[in-house]
């Protein structure tokens, strides 16, 4: 029974880092050139739920 609740604590642990890259890099990206910081924002929140969505689904999988 602990076997799919490592899954899921792995799926959150990959999820974490995804968003923390993200968002560093959304930074970066945006220290670059701040002229395109609304576009940055927008793809930043949409890669973000993209993230979350997979881990959602991966904790809901579980039985």
């Amino acid at each position: 029974m602990t076997l799919p609740l490592f899954h899921v604590a792995l799926a959150a642990i990959g999820a974490t880092l995804g968003i923390a890259i993200l968002g560093a890099k959304a930074a970066e990206a945006t220290g670059r050139n701040p002229g395109a910081a609304t576009p940055i924002l927008v793809l930043s929140i949409i890669l973000a739920a993209l993230i979350e969505g997979v881990f959602i689904l991966s904790a809901f999988a579980v039985k």
